[in-house]
């Protein structure tokens, strides 16, 4: 093998990454055998090293990633057009535990915190406006805007409304699922106050949606229901913002153990180098952080579809794998009872990147999560009760997704990509590229190059540095969609509006 040019990433696999652009009649050297490339094959894509006739399997990370649409000889280039996802409906599973243990040193590191009343620890101190309905937007915007200009943001790190469309018009799942994420936004630590502004006749009723908060910190936490203001909700708004701003500027950081951290794991606009470099640092880093006691979250179900068994006899318990098991099966009947194949995907973005299957796309996106043992599983729009590994349900939607990560108390989402992508959502989303020319292409979108694991740098030496800069930006420093401005929120929907 030349490591300069291809990788072959296990070694049972029966195809080869390209780590530069082929073109028809180049040869390789795999295993001692010389393959004369077929086609111009471009970087991060599929070589085939083994003759495969028709309706054989096609195996990459050690695994099936589908099966050969026809009869194709060594030296073909593999993509969606010849490849075909194994994957159908809803599965029966067994529970083959692993239980493999971390060899991870415990180190005596620390992240400068905002340590919260209810224990919980934030990694940014902002005001947030956080609307109850969609038709008070502009109020919150206003309200942002004009404390940002009354202040300058002096003490605090950010001011932001999270707008949505939601709150009224809803049904059952779909409602409740706003009501969840919207609570768990106001709830999240990087929030130093929170001012909820409610119109007063939606669905998402202020009074009971206050009472979804539980026994929170009066303090910092105010309800303003515009309908019920006497002449100018602005300024109503603005004299409560002004009071939380006066306590919240007066927090300051303290040192705090590694176990408070909690980081979401999500890649978008993956490509071919998706699962050799960024996804494999990550979950590097993912057992590094469990293994200090903290905290990681792996989402995106459909895309597990393909590598869901490996975490499913990752699983710490019987009644965790059964978790788990639902949680795949009962996405796959989402795509069912929508008349969808479970099997669609990849996007256009990924297949020009090198992924031609969901499979394919799944076993490079599970590497996100190391190797850990799986200690909790989450609903959407749950908070987060165990420390360790969890897995949580939300689409592979990046927007969704990530909110659903921030909204479990995620105080970072990683995001690989190999696309690139601008967008945040309401918590650092800090970008990490799997290719260098990614990095040097869009300095402005991303915070970590991957790359560097195919042009010589060692997993150790590079997750040191990883390490390095997420305890940076845990202590303050800002991502580039911080930087940007970039940041939103998305609530995932399944049902009717009224």
């Amino acid at each position: 093998m030349n490591p300069s040019t291809f990788i072959k990433i296990n070694p049972a696999d029966t195809v080869v990454v390209c780590l530069k652009a082929f073109t028809a009649g180049e040869t390789i050297t795999v295993d001692g055998q010389v393959i004369t490339i077929a086609q111009d094959t471009p970087m991060g894509h599929k070589i085939l090293v083994k003759d495969t006739p028709s309706g054989v399997d096609i195996i990459k990370y050690g695994y099936p990633i589908g099966h050969a649409r026809e009869d194709l000889k060594a030296g073909a280039w593999v993509n969606e057009t010849n490849l075909k996802t194994n994957l159908s409906g809803t599965l029966e599973y067994e529970y083959h535990p692993v239980g493999e243990q971390l060899k991870i040193k415990k180190e005596n590191r620390t992240f400068n915190g905002y340590k919260r009343a209810n224990g919980e620890v934030g990694i940014r101190n902002e005001i947030w406006i956080v609307p109850t309905v969609g038709c008070v937007n502009g109020i919150a915007e206003k309200l942002a805007s004009q404390l940002e200009r009354e202040t300058g943001c002096k003490n605090i790190d950010a001011i932001h409304s999270w707008h949505h469309n939601y709150g009224c018009s809803q049904l059952s799942e779909d409602h409740e699922n706003t009501r969840k994420v919207l609570r768990d936004i106001v709830l999240h630590p990087n929030a130093g106050g929170v001012l909820v502004l409610s119109l007063g006749c939606e669905n998402n009723q202020p009074d009971d949606f206050m009472k979804m908060l539980g026994d929170y910190d009066k303090s910092r936490i105010r309800l303003l229901v515009t309908q019920k203001v006497e002449g100018d909700e602005v300024e109503a708004g603005m004299a409560i913002l002004r009071e939380l701003y006066a306590i919240a500027s007066t927090d300051r950081r303290e040192p705090c153990d590694l176990s408070h951290l909690r980081v979401g794991l999500k890649c978008g606009g993956s490509d071919g180098f998706s699962g050799i470099t960024a996804n494999p640092l990550v979950g590097e880093f993912s057992d590094y952080l469990v293994a200090q006691g903290g905290t990681s979250i792996l989402t995106e179900v459909p895309e597990m579809f393909g590598a869901e068994t490996i975490l499913m006899n990752r699983c710490e318990t019987p009644e965790l794998f059964e978790q788990t098991v639902h949680l795949v099966n009962d996405f796959k009947e989402y795509f069912l009872s929508h008349g969808e194949p479970v099997g669609e995907n990849p996007s256009p973005g990924n297949k020009a990147g090198g992924i031609s299957t969901l499979e394919d796309k799944a076993l490079g996106c599970t590497q996100k999560c190391g190797r850990a043992p799986v200690s909790g599983v989450l609903s959407y729009g749950d908070r987060l009760k165990t420390n360790g590994l969890n897995l949580l349900s939300a689409p592979g939607n990046d927007l969704v997704a990530s909110t659903a990560l921030a909204s479990a108390g995620c105080q970072i989402v990683l995001f690989t990509t190999g696309r690139g992508t601008p967008f945040g959502t309401f918590i650092p989303t800090m970008k990490v590229s799997t290719n260098s020319d990614l990095f040097a292409r869009k300095p402005n979108w991303i915070d970590f190059n991957a790359g560097k694991l195919v042009e010589g740098t060692s997993m150790a030496d590079l997750l040191s540095e990883f390490i390095d800069k997420i305890i940076a930006v845990a202590n303050g420093e800002r991502t580039r969609n911080e930087e940007n401005g970039y940041r939103e929120i998305s609530i995932f929907k399944n049902g009717v509006t009224l």
